[in-house]
């Protein structure tokens, strides 16, 4: 005769593999979702990926097509009417638009470019600000002197990217105005800012010598 509790074991083995199908049987499907979601999650994840770099392909090659045009009218044109995937994408469209347009003299049309591309809030940030200088730069647009510079001084705080670029328009517009005194002081501490680049200083030299200007603050 077999031993009783060796017996009792495998009817216990059979009742716990019973329950065990059991459960299968009424909660199985959850582990089968879950396992449906992530591979589905997983595969929508790889199709955006893909349309995604699909869309950034088709935006460059229109760019380059439109930037292939003849004529700069050609070209204004086809840059018109490109579609931009992202708002970042649409920022460099923008700029490329208005880079056209001021070199067919447009400075109005490519201010106004501008504007819109520093106006943009989908747009990164240094694209912002690039395009709010670039438009605050444009003599033939809408903005008066004034507005020009308070835009400028705005752009100067530390830490700004174009802060001296900024500091130099401003010496510009005081030039303008005939406040030549304070467009050498402005120019002369450009000159001994670190971060003033070797270009920015040779500029900023030829203008304070044509000026009538020391090249040494307070001299």
């Amino acid at each position: 005769m077999s031993n009783p509790d060796s017996f009792i074991d495998e009817v216990t083995e059979e009742v716990r593999r019973d329950q065990m199908y059991a459960s299968l049987r009424k909660y199985g499907w959850i582990g089968v979702l879950a396992v449906a979601l992530i591979v589905g999650g997983a595969a929508w994840r790889e199709y955006q990926k893909a349309q995604e770099t699909a869309a950034a392909q088709a935006f460059g090659n229109a760019l380059v097509a439109a930037l292939e045009s003849e004529t700069p009218e050609d070209r204004i044109a086809a840059l018109s009417e490109v579609d931009a995937p992202t708002g970042a994408a649409e920022s460099v469209r923008a700029m490329l638009l208005g880079a056209e347009q001021a070199a067919s003299d447009q400075d109005a049309a490519a201010a106004d470019t501008m504007a819109q591309v520093g106006a943009n809030t989908d747009a990164p940030e240094i694209y912002r600000q690039i395009a709010t200088f670039k438009a605050l730069s444009k003599n033939d647009s809408n903005l008066s002197a004034e507005d020009r510079r308070a835009g400028f001084v705005a752009m100067t705080q530390p830490g700004h990217p174009l802060r001296l670029l900024s500091e130099e328009q401003i010496a510009l517009i005081e030039i303008e105005a005939g406040e030549n005194e304070a467009a050498i002081a402005r120019l002369q501490a450009i000159l001994v800012d670190d971060e003033a680049t070797q270009g920015l200083r040779r500029r900023a030299t030829q203008l304070i010598v044509s000026l009538g200007g020391s090249l040494v603050a307070g001299s």
